[in-house]
C-alpha cells in the first residue's frame, strides 16, 4: 500500500512538473497585478524575469510560472541546491575532523619534534575555535615545539589562490576568500577603532594576531561627520607585511570595526596560526611552514567541527560564500575520494540525476556558492528540487536555515506587507537578483517560490518579487 501511495505521489508530482511549461504558455501568462505594476515602476522587462509558485507537494498545477524551464544565473540561490545535496548525502550530524599530530616525544612542555595540523575542509574553524584546537594542543603538555608547526592542506586539490578581487574588483571583501582545507577564520583580519576618551587618537587592535605582520596600534582622529570612515582613515594593505593608516578617522564615529580579507591568503593560515601559538604563550624552535603529514603517523587527537545542520543555516542566513564552496569540496572529498571542484560538480550531477531526475534540465555547477558567471539553473528545475527536500527527512533543516522574511538574516530587513511568512534564500550579483524557497500560505498550504531576474537592472526587480511573496501567501 505504502508503495502504491509513493508511486502515486511521484507520478502526481511528475504530471504537475510537466504542465509547467504549458501552463507559463496558456493561463499562466497573466501576472499579480502588484508584481506586474512593481516590474513595470521598476523597467524591468517581462523577458529578463522568470518566476514560479508551485505546491510544495507537487501534487497540483502552479498557480504561476513565467519562462520556467529558462535556465539562469541563480547568483547565491544556488547555495539551496549545494546545501540540500549535502544535508542529503552526508545528514544533519556530520562534522569535519582536524586532525593533529606529534611527532616526537614531550618532555617539560617541549616537543622534540613537529607538530601537524591537518586540514579536511572544516568551514568554521574560526578564530575561537583555533584558538580551542591550539588549547587542546597545550592540553597534551606542549608549550614549545622545537622542530616546525606544519599546517598540511593537501586535502583540497586545485585550490590555489587566485586575485580575491578578479570577480568584482573587491580584493577586501572577505566573501571573496578562496576555499582552503585548512580555512582559518575565512582568511580576514578584524579591526576594531577604539576613540580614547578625550584623547586625539584611537586604539586599533587585530584579531586574530598575525605572526611577522607589523600593526599600527593608533590612528589619528578628525574633527567632522563620520560619512565614509573606511576612505577617511586611509588604509594600506598592500604590504602582506605590514598594515597602516594614513588618514584619520572621524571622532564622531565612535568604535567602529572593520573585516577585510588578508593581503596574502596563502600564508594566513601559517601567520594566523603563529600569532595564536604565540599570544597563548607557545613557542616554535623551527618554523610556521606548510607540507604532508608523514605516512603511518597516527593522530595525537581530532578536533571537531560544529554538525552540518550548523554549517547550513550559516551559510543560507548570511550567504556565505567561502563556507558553501567548502561544503561543495566536502562532497567531492566524500563522494569521490578527491576534494576537487571537478569531483565535486561530478558527484554533485550524479546526485541530481538519482535524487531530482531527469525530467528538467539539470544545473550547471560552478563553484556550488552561486558567486559565479557560470552557474545555471531553471525555476522548473530548482523548483522540483525543492518539492523533493519538502518531503525529504532532512526537510526542517533546509527550511530553518533559510533566511525568515522580516526576521534575521538576509530577509531581516524585507518583510511581507500582508503579514504572511516565508523562507527563502536570497541571490545578488551585479546582473543577477532573486528569492527562492518556501511560502506559508494564508491557508495552511505551502509553496516553493523562485523568482529570479538576469540583466543589467536585475536589483531592481527585488520589489516585484517581494509582492510575488505577498501574494503567494495570500491563497485563501
Amino acid at each position: 500500500m505504502l508503495l502504491l501511495r509513493l508511486s502515486f505521489l511521484c507520478t502526481a508530482c511528475a504530471l504537475s512538473l510537466t504542465a509547467w511549461a504549458a501552463s507559463s504558455a496558456f493561463a499562466q501568462q497573466s501576472f499579480p497585478t502588484e508584481v506586474e505594476a512593481a516590474l513595470a515602476r521598476a523597467k524591468v522587462p517581462r523577458d529578463s524575469v522568470t518566476m514560479l509558485v508551485a505546491d510544495a507537494d507537487g501534487v497540483r498545477p502552479p498557480r504561476l510560472a513565467w519562462r520556467s524551464q529558462v535556465q539562469v544565473n541563480p547568483a547565491s540561490i544556488m547555495k539551496l541546491v549545494t546545501t540540500y545535496a549535502a544535508l542529503d548525502l552526508l545528514g544533519p550530524a556530520y562534522s569535519w575532523s582536524t586532525p593533529v599530530y606529534v611527532d616526537g616525544t614531550v618532555n617539560n612542555g617541549v616537543l622534540n619534534g613537529n607538530l601537524y595540523i591537518k586540514g579536511q575542509g572544516d568551514p568554521k574553524l574560526v578564530l575561537e575555535r583555533a584558538w580551542l584546537l591550539l588549547r587542546r594542543v597545550q592540553g597534551l603538555g606542549i608549550t614549545t615545539v622545537s622542530g616546525d608547526i606544519v599546517l598540511d592542506r593537501s586535502a583540497f586539490e586545485n585550490t590555489a589562490e587566485n586575485d580575491p578581487g578578479a570577480f568584482d574588483g573587491e580584493p577586501l571583501r572577505p566573501y571573496n576568500a578562496s576555499p582552503d582545507a585548512l580555512l582559518v577564520n575565512f582568511k580576514s583580519v578584524n579591526m576594531t577603532f577604539t576613540p580614547e576618551r578625550g584623547g586625539q587618537q584611537a586604539r586599533v587592535s587585530y584579531e586574530p594576531p598575525l605572526a611577522s605582520v607589523s600593526t599600527q596600534p593608533t590612528v589619528a582622529l578628525s574633527p567632522g561627520e563620520c560619512g565614509d570612515w573606511r576612505t577617511a582613515i586611509k588604509p594600506d594593505f598592500s604590504d602582506p607585511n605590514r598594515i597602516r593608516f594614513t588618514g584619520a578617522l572621524p571622532a564622531a564615529c565612535g568604535e567602529k570595526s572593520w573585516a577585510v580579507a588578508y593581503a596574502d591568503p596563502r600564508t594566513y593560515g601559517l601567520r594566523a596560526i603563529g600569532g595564536l601559538w604565540g599570544e597563548m604563550g607557545g613557542r616554535v624552535g623551527g618554523q610556521m611552514r606548510e607540507g604532508r603529514v608523514p605516512a603511518g603517523l597516527r593522530p595525537a587527537f581530532e578536533f571537531g567541527s560544529p554538525p552540518l545542520a550548523e554549517v547550513v543555516r550559516d551559510i543560507n542566513k548570511y550567504s556565505n560564500n567561502v563556507m558553501a564552496q567548502q561544503v561543495f569540496l566536502t562532497i567531492g572529498l566524500t563522494q569521490k575520494n578527491r576534494g576537487s571542484f571537478e569531483a565535486s560538480r561530478s558527484a554533485l550531477g550524479q546526485w541530481w540525476r538519482d535524487r531530482i531526475g531527469t525530467g528538467e534540465a539539470p544545473p550547471v555547477f560552478d563553484n556550488g556558492s552561486g558567486l559565479s558567471r557560470d552557474e545555471r539553473i531553471s525555476a522548473a528545475a530548482l523548483g522540483k528540487m525543492l518539492q523533493v527536500a519538502w518531503r525529504s527527512p532532512v526537510m526542517p533543516e533546509l527550511v530553518s536555515s533559510l533566511p525568515a522574511t522580516g526576521v534575521d538574516g538576509t530577509l531581516r530587513k524585507r518583510a511581507l506587507r500582508s503579514g504572511g511568512a516565508a523562507h527563502l534564500k536570497t541571490g545578488s550579483l551585479r546582473d543577477s537578483a532573486g528569492v527562492a524557497g518556501y511560502v506559508h500560505g494564508a491557508s495552511g498550504r505551502r509553496y516553493v517560490l523562485v523568482a529570479i531576474a538576469n540583466g543589467e537592472n536585475a536589483g531592481a526587480a527585488r520589489a516585484a518579487f517581494d509582492a510575488l511573496v505577498d501574494w503567494a501567501s495570500q491563497d485563501n
